[in-house]
Formats: C-alpha cells, structure tokens, sequence
C-alpha cells in the first residue's frame, strides 16, 4: 500500500484562528476593566437562535467567541494537535472547509434542537470553536485510524478514534455543554474522511 507524503508544513490557518480566538477573547474580557467600553461581546458574536435571522453572521462568529479563558485554552490547545496535524495531511483548503463547515453544521444542528425539541435554547448565547474542532477529530479518525495518542490522564496510548468518540460522550454528559453542536461537528468530520480518505494514504491509514 502506497501513501501520500504530507503536502506542506504551512500551518498559518491554524495559527491564525488560534491567534484570532485569543484577540476576541481580550475583547470579551476589556469592558470588566475599562469602564467606558460598553459592549457586550457574546451579543454581537455569539449565536442565540432566536436572533439569528437578525444576526446571521453569528453563525461563523461564535466559532471565535469563548466563555471563559479554560474554556478558551482546551480548545485551542486541541486545535493546534488536531489541526496541524489535518493541515499537513490535507492542506490549507480542505482543512479551513472541514473546520468551518463542521462548526456551521454543528450551529445548525444546536438550533433545529431547540426549535424541535426544546425551545428553551432559543435564548441561550452558543459559542466556542468545539464543533468545528470536533470536525479535525472526525476527520482524522477516519483517515488515520491507527494512529495513537495519549490522553491525559490516562497512561496508556490508545486509537484516535477512541480518544475523539470517547472526548464526544464525556463532553456530552457536562451540564451546559452543547452537545448538538459537538454532533454535527463530528458527523461533519467523519463524512469529509471518508470522502477524503479516497484519494490521501497516510502512514496511520
């Protein structure tokens, strides 16, 4: 079995979002400190369904919007594994589509939830980039399925997959965390792999 070697070491789009997220973050946090900055950030960037027909761009600016600076630091520590590693296997193009496409589908997925199911939700502000991380990991766990990772705590290495479809459940179980969106992220993902994994061979294949 033959496979492709990496296309390319640049991993700016990853650094990029990353650096944007942490820009939007000290923007979340500046009016606690200068009393004369009166906007509120989750409301101009973060997707509440019930708002969205006026705010439609929400459901990309969310993806850069992060509740807390924990909440901000997993995901992007996540993304840079996650996503230098896809970058590389991929490139540039197909790894900014599987990631904004995967936290599209998830923000779409959070909100058929709450129009259908529980309509609650309609006034809660989602944000964070955990759908369209979710994505990278579905995507990866298809195209390199033996690959095998360590996951804090645990001290054995285990599959990829494992560790993406396990983070899934245990992520699903945390009151407050949106777990549509981490579905239709992940669905996102691991229909872009198998897809993908037609024409790329990788050494984990």
């Amino acid at each position: 079995m033959s496979y492709r070697s990496y296309r390319s070491d640049n991993v700016a789009p990853v650094l990029a979002i990353i650096i944007l997220c942490f820009l939007v973050y000290i923007a979340s946090v500046l009016p606690s400190f200068l009393d004369f900055l009166h906007y509120n950030i989750f409301e101009l960037l973060g997707l509440q369904p019930a708002n969205f027909i006026h705010a439609p761009w929400t459901i990309v600016t969310n993806l850069f919007v992060h509740g807390s600076i924990w909440h901000l630091l997993f995901n992007m520590l996540t993304l840079y594994f996650f996503g230098t590693f896809l970058i590389r296997l991929v490139g540039a193009r197909d790894f900014l589509i599987i990631y904004f496409l995967g936290g599209i589908l998830g923000n779409i997925f959070f909100m058929l939830y709450a129009i259908l199911i529980d309509q609650s939700l309609l006034y809660v502000y989602v944000i964070g980039a955990s759908g369209a991380i979710f994505a990278l990991g579905g995507a990866l766990a298809v195209l390199t399925p033996r690959l095998r990772v360590l996951v804090f705590p645990i001290p054995a290495p285990m599959p990829l997959w494992v560790a993406v479809l396990g983070g899934f459940v245990i992520l699903s179980l945390v009151p407050g965390i949106a777990w549509q969106g981490h579905l239709g992220g992940l669905i996102c993902g691991l229909l872009a792999g198998w897809l993908l994994r037609r024409r790329i061979r990788t050494p984990f294949s």
